[in-house]
């Protein structure tokens, strides 16, 4: 087992790198008022949101979130090396330092949130359509069906000339001799007017009777 692990010059840089730099953090906090177990807290979660953010970066290359809490934790790696080499009096830390650093927990808090709870792409691409090979038109020439037979013609009937002996039925409704002389009276002024005889219709329309009525009196008049 031990024959296979090889020495990796990245590996101890990494492992370097990260020594120091939590070291520096850890010194950082110390001195900005976090001492005790707190004090080990801060590099650990610098340390943390930077693999959140850099498993993101790995998993979606176009997350603008992701670039942009790898950057916050990556300034605050930096800022912690920097700020321990002398250039920064431990002894004498500034206020918005000691800000900075009581305000980190929350910050880092919100990436880590952030970064866990964003919606990772679908790395299966969408199936395809396939596209439906196209059927030859192809044209079936039906054979004409025969046409159906029809029933044959009813005989015309014969033109029966009219019997003259036969005279009109006499009328069914019987009407007073007052209202036909009443008729007969609209009937001759009617056609002294038109020069027509007056016809059933019209006489129903001047003297308000029933059509059967109308009719009868027609009858007698013509």
């Amino acid at each position: 087992m031990f024959r296979n692990l090889r020495p990796d010059a990245v590996l101890v840089q990494a492992v370097i790198a990260g020594a120091l730099s939590f070291a520096h953090l850890h010194d950082l906090a110390a001195a900005a008022g976090q001492d005790g177990w707190k004090a080990w807290a801060y590099p650990v979660s610098v340390d943390l949101l930077l693999v959140a953010a850099w498993r993101r970066m790995r998993t979606d290359t176009g997350n603008r979130d992701a670039w942009l809490w790898f950057a916050i934790a990556l300034v605050a790696s930096l800022g912690a090396n920097v700020a321990t080499a002398g250039l920064l009096d431990l002894h004498n830390v500034p206020p918005w330092l000691r800000i900075l650093v009581a305000g980190w927990p929350a910050l880092a808090f919100l990436g880590g949130t952030l970064l866990a709870h964003a919606q990772a792409p679908d790395p299966r691409p969408e199936p395809e359509l396939a596209e439906e090979p196209a059927l030859p038109d192809l044209t079936v020439e039906r054979a004409p069906e025969p046409a159906p037979e029809l029933p044959p013609a009813a005989p015309a009937p014969q033109d029966i000339p009219p019997d003259p002996t036969l005279t009109p039925a006499a009328p069914a409704v019987p009407v007073p001799p007052a209202l036909l002389d009443h008729a007969r009276k609209i009937a001759d002024a009617h056609h002294a007017q038109t020069g027509t005889p007056i016809d059933a219709a019209t006489l129903r329309a001047r003297l308000g009777v029933p059509a059967a009525l109308a009719d009868s009196i027609a009858l007698q008049l013509a």
